[in-house]
């Protein structure tokens, strides 16, 4: 059982490996036909000829198959996206290998978590057992958060940059988050690391700038109605000598405002910063 991030023709792919303990025909109808993948796929599907629906209870997208070999090979395009199972022998059963090709790296780790519970529903499926999905499902999306690197931040030319995928969160929501009814600085968009100086811009829900004397530090939150919603957060840095420090600031109080959103408040990490500067200055 594996579970990676990789780049293909420059493009991030997440591929995973699964042995199950079935031939490959019954998991070829598992994957296959819709009737099955109603047991276990993230939406329901419809398959006329080429074309493909896929229907949530909001929402009605739609894809194409591109290739069908069976037992072996079906692959087909959702939006942008292109999801592709392999099926090949093993001495238990079947390897499957499902990789899913993505518009945008970000949202890797919630994909990841995503996908990690659909297959243990098809395993269940193809044993013929109850399957329950996972109550805990931030834990797991902050796992590949940290395992694929998408909390890391950079600097390019004297500025820290991050983006963080927020998941399908509304933009209102956020920006209620960020500020918490406040005027002008709220609170929550600084740390003690960087402290809040004068406003330079705010424009709800998706811009919030403000200067200190660290540098100039800008909020923005966007939502793409196929890859989610995202917060990139930049820091013009004063000092370039203080470049691991806003770093680690930034990874820390990026982790707090992900776990907020999911109702999870917690305290300012000052050990956690401190790991994170040795992580950034190494």
């Amino acid at each position: 059982m594996s579970t990676e991030l990789r780049r293909i023709d420059g493009k991030p792919v997440l591929r995973f490996e699964r042995v199950l303990a079935h031939p490959p025909s019954k998991v070829w109808r598992a994957v296959t036909e819709p009737a099955e993948l109603a047991h276990w796929f993230p939406a329901a599907v419809a398959i006329d000829g080429r074309e493909i629906t896929f229907s949530f209870p909001d929402q009605v997208t739609t894809g194409e198959v591109l290739e069908s070999d069976p037992p072996k090979v079906f692959a087909f395009r959702w939006n942008t996206d292109v999801l592709r199972f392999e099926l090949l022998p093993h001495e238990r059963g079947c390897l499957l290998v499902f990789t899913h090709v993505l518009g945008d790296e970000h949202g890797a780790g919630r994909n990841a978590a995503g996908w990690d519970t659909c297959l243990a529903g098809l395993e269940a499926r193809l044993a013929d057992r109850p399957f329950e999905p996972p109550a805990d499902v931030r834990g797991p999306m902050e796992h590949y958060i940290r395992e694929f690197g998408l909390d890391e931040g950079r600097v390019d030319e004297g500025v820290v940059r991050f983006v963080r995928d927020l998941v399908w969160r509304p933009l209102d929501e956020v920006w209620a988050l960020l500020t918490d009814g406040e005027d002008g600085v709220p609170t929550r968009a600084s740390n003690p690391h960087v402290p809040a100086g004068p406003l330079v811009e705010r424009t709800p829900p998706r811009v919030l700038a403000f200067d200190s004397p660290t540098g100039r530090v800008r909020w923005e939150f966007r939502h793409d109605p196929d890859r989610g919603t995202t917060v990139e957060l930049t820091h013009a840095l004063a000092d370039p000598a203080f470049a691991p420090r806003a770093l680690a600031a930034w990874h820390a109080h990026l982790e707090l405002f992900f776990a907020a959103t999911f109702g999870d408040v917690r305290p300012w990490p000052a050990d956690r910063v401190a790991e994170l500067v040795g992580h950034y200055s190494s």
